[in-house]
């Protein structure tokens, strides 16, 4: 999709919406464990100090998730 971005260029204090993954199957039932499905709204509260977990804000909670799983996953803005 055209206007998707990867969840890994959002810079801290930048959101958006989910709008699709293309995680493993397993990957893509852990992310729905913690919420994170279609149309859920994401804000980037922070990063490592060497960028890799970055700190989301998921319904709620502040999840860290890995560089290389952010980047499998679309938001739009």
């Amino acid at each position: 999709m055209e206007n998707s971005i990867p969840m890994s260029t959002l810079s801290p204090g930048e959101s958006g919406t989910v709008d699709r993954m293309t995680l493993s199957a397993a990957m893509c039932s852990r992310m729905q464990d913690i919420g994170l499905m279609s149309g859920t709204p994401v804000v980037c509260v922070g990063r490592s100090p060497l960028g890799d977990p970055a700190a989301f804000r998921i319904r709620g909670a502040v999840i860290a998730l890995r560089k290389a799983d952010c980047a499998r996953i679309f938001l739009r803005r």
